[in-house]
């Protein structure tokens, strides 16, 4: 018979499951972005090789592909997307201006930073927007994410495990962090996107996605901010009423409903999760988001997580 952990990658017994299932991924993901370009080099990486700037929601769409699969895809589409992810990265390279040195993408520096940046923007916006987790819970989830790691290439024993480590590569980083021309760029553009093509037909709507990109900027850490010196402070407690608000509309929709806004591979994988599990008697009638609720899970499962 097979283990839970021969069906998804993460289970619902994890504390990345608790993170990863949350709706308040989508302010944690653009916060991560927003984050990630205080690197230079990181920054020109994106800016050199990708379409970020044509369409913004692809990139964060195949990130959250990513995320899915390494979450609650199996064990084996989360090692063909790892493989993919590894293979584009090797080709690519990073011109530097300011040194005149070409960098690879898959320098390990800059893949922990992204990872850090990623990981610790999902936590601190799941736990500020009202995710009940502890601190042992977070200190296991970032240990968890230690796994997600190695798919990118990085080896886990490099990675902060733990809320402890991460202050710490943080506190090492923060001098190396500038904003350069791009990030500005990056950060505006994050407040204000340019819809690609097929989405103009939304631009009327627009505005209305301003204090969505307001709220990711608010959530990023104090140091941050003020390296970026965008938008005028608010004060923190509406910044955490704020996510709260978010996090209860965007958890209240169905789960079908919620899972428009991925790619179609990305609603087939989920699709694929909820028959793995269901055939191994979990109670998916609520969906994924449904078994974070250890009643749910199949007699024996509580004791085995």
């Amino acid at each position: 018979m097979e283990s839970i952990g021969d069906l998804v990658v993460q289970p619902p017994h994890t504390s990345t499951w608790l993170v990863h299932i949350d709706r308040s991924m989508w302010v944690g993901g653009v916060r991560g972005l927003m984050l990630q370009a205080l690197h230079p080099l990181a920054m020109r990486g994106v800016w050199q090789n990708s379409t970020f700037r044509q369409d913004p929601f692809g990139r964060l769409r195949r990130t959250a592909d990513f995320v899915g699969r390494v979450t609650f895809g199996s064990p084996e589409e989360a090692d063909a997307i790892g493989r993919r992810v590894r293979g584009i990265h090797r080709s690519l390279r990073i011109d530097d201006p300011d040194t005149g040195r070409i960098h690879r993408v898959d320098d390990p520096e800059l893949l922990l930073w992204v990872h850090c940046a990623e990981v610790s923007s999902y936590l601190a916006v799941a736990r500020r927007a009202g995710l009940g987790l502890t601190g042992r819970q977070a200190d296991r989830y970032l240990a968890e994410q230690r796994r997600s790691a190695t798919y990118v290439g990085l080896h886990a024993e490099d990675v902060p495990g733990s809320l402890a480590e991460m202050d710490d590569y943080f506190a090492g980083m923060r001098p190396r962090l500038r904003v350069t021309p791009e990030a500005a760029e990056t950060v505006r553009f994050l407040l204000w996107p340019r819809l690609p093509a097929e989405l103009r037909m939304l631009n009327p709507g627009k505005p209305a996605y301003f204090p969505f990109g307001a709220l990711c900027y608010y959530s990023l850490p104090d140091w941050a901010r003020r390296m970026y010196g965008v938008l005028p402070e608010v004060p923190p407690a509406a910044v955490t009423a704020a996510l709260k608000a978010f996090r209860l509309g965007v958890n209240a929709l169905p789960e079908p409903v919620h899972d428009r806004a991925f790619t179609p591979r990305t609603r087939e994988m989920l699709a694929a999760c909820r028959a793995r599990l269901a055939a191994a008697g979990y109670d998916v009638s609520r969906g994924l988001k449904g078994l974070t609720d250890p009643r749910r899970w199949p007699a024996g499962a509580v004791e085995a997580a």
